[in-house]
């Protein structure tokens, strides 16, 4: 979508404003008396808005301008809910109720629209070389597959963990960060997500 003006931005904001507080929007005129402007700049400011996708009019009918794209709403970043899981359950499907321990909040660069995250607090140093450290908050996107390198949350034995990994010939490696930690290997993983972002409090 285009970028607008300040001033098409502040014409889009009234009418949006005016239709919220009184069930209609405003005219043509209307908006030209709050603006101090001449119709006809009103008729291009809308003009524009409408070309650049964020209005709709209806040139034969009264009161007939329409908000597509709330200019507030533009400004503001995307939030999500993210569910927190917490201690998993064996044998319950990972976003079962008995699996979660709260939500949390988050915004862009942490979660992007569009895509499906859970979070989980690391427990252990087995990624500490990675930088993950015992009790940051793994932001992981939901995902079935990992391209060898990716950090991974991996379903095992009923257990999960976060791990590097690698495909190998005919079994799976999930590579830890710490070589105080040997790597693992099976033949059935179950990936249930990659790791997005990590974050951590003082």
């Amino acid at each position: 979508m285009k970028q607008i003006t300040d001033r098409q931005k502040e014409v889009l904001t009234f009418i949006s404003d005016f239709t919220r507080e009184n069930g209609y929007p405003p005219t043509v005129r209307e908006i030209g008396e709050h603006f101090g402007i001449s119709l006809r700049a009103v008729q291009d400011h809308i003009a524009a808005l409408q070309k650049k996708g964020f209005l709709s009019q209806c040139q034969k009918r009264a009161r007939s301008i329409s908000v597509l794209v709330d200019a507030k709403k533009e400004d503001e970043p995307f939030v999500t809910r993210v569910p927190l899981l917490g201690n998993v359950a064996a044998g319950k499907p990972l976003l079962s109720e008995e699996n979660l321990d709260g939500y949390v909040n988050l915004t862009e660069p942490f979660v992007r629209p569009g895509k499906n995250y859970f979070a989980l607090r690391v427990r252990g140093t087995s990624m500490i070389n990675a930088g993950i450290l015992e009790g940051d908050l793994a932001i992981v996107e939901q995902a079935q597959t990992a391209v060898d390198g990716q950090i991974v949350v991996a379903v095992l034995d009923n257990a999960i963990t976060l791990k590097r990994f690698y495909k190998e010939a005919d079994r799976v490696r999930l590579q830890p960060e710490n070589p105080d930690f040997p790597a693992i290997f099976s033949r059935d993983v179950t990936i249930v997500g990659i790791l997005s972002n990590i974050v951590r409090t003082y």
